[in-house]
């Protein structure tokens, strides 16, 4: 969330909340969720620009969309009449709500942070030593404020909480060779797929289904997104290492990687993990087709 801010922050768990209040049986509250989307997709929409600023389009273009996208949600919510289409507008609400809320948690409580940052760190460098693409360690963890970087053993802020975790990557931990010199690579709450892996877990806990089969999705899909997710960090840090000094088309080697190489494979893996929960899970694939339906009619061609 670099791109966050207060104002961002606030509305987005504000509207979330709102969308989880919105599932409650009583019919007064299902209501809630009209004023709920359009919170959530400001809240995306303020953090456009930040990613603008740091020559992410990919980010900018889907935070842009989150605004008319979430109006949009809101306006047909207010008008739904098929009961397929209250069902599905129904689990995603409860997924947007179940999957950023802990996200957030996560964002603002420091040691939370620092504990998924440094677990990825230790597993990347593990993966590159066992496949000798480089000695690599996990070095000092620092956190970012006002007056530059410090070691997080010697940082006096609130390791519980904090409203507005300052600079680009408030909390980053280093990587190094065995020599103790920096690889040149830090790993950043971003590189965890903690967001990912939230994803599945909002979209297949609420789900209206036993609980056992939501478990076992869910043991597919955590451990198989977090291994994909090592092997990704390895494979930038490997082509920073090797191929640094390379550009691909006007870009560093590391930024056309971490920016558009690899974020394309994880759209991909994420797209055939997606395939592979519809198989498993036919009531996601429902829900997923209904919300479908809007783009579906809007590209449909006229007839004469």
């Amino acid at each position: 969330m670099a791109g966050a801010s207060v104002e961002s922050i606030g509305l987005l768990a504000f509207g979330m909340v709102l969308l989880g209040v919105s599932l409650s049986k009583r019919g007064s509250l299902h209501r809630v969720s009209l004023i709920a989307w359009p919170l959530v997709g400001v809240g995306f929409f303020l953090m456009a620009d930040g990613y603008w600023q740091e020559r992410d389009p990919v980010l900018t273009v889907m935070l842009s969309a989150a605004l008319p996208a979430s109006i949009g949600l809101a306006w047909w919510e207010w008008k739904v009449e098929d009961a397929r289409d209250a069902s599905a507008l129904r689990w995603l609400k409860g997924a947007v709500a179940l999957a950023g809320l802990p996200y957030l948690a996560t964002y603002h409580v420091p040691w939370l942070s620092r504990l998924a940052i440094v677990a990825v760190a230790s597993q990347s460098a593990l993966m590159l030593r066992f496949t000798g693409a480089g000695d690599v360690y996990v070095g000092e963890t620092y956190v970012s404020t006002p007056e530059g970087q410090v070691l997080w053993q010697e940082w006096e802020g609130n390791v519980w909480f904090w409203s507005q975790p300052f600079g680009e990557y408030p909390i980053q931990t280093d990587l190094i060779w065995a020599d103790g010199t920096s690889v040149g690579v830090n790993i950043v709450l971003a590189c965890t797929a903690l967001q990912s892996m939230i994803v599945f877990v909002g979209a297949i806990a609420v789900l209206d289904m036993p609980w056992k089969r939501r478990v076992r999705a869910l043991l597919l899909t955590l451990p198989l997104i977090h291994v994909l997710n090592i092997f990704r960090n390895a494979g930038i840090v490997w082509l920073h290492a090797i191929h640094g000094s390379v550009d691909v088309f006007g870009l560093r080697m590391f930024e056309f990687a971490h920016t558009y190489a690899a974020r394309v494979v994880a759209l991909l893996a994420m797209y055939g993990l997606a395939l592979v929960m519809f198989r498993l899970l036919p009531e996601l694939h429902a829900h997923v087709l209904r919300l479908m339906r809007p783009i579906q009619l809007a590209l449909k061609p006229k007839s004469s």
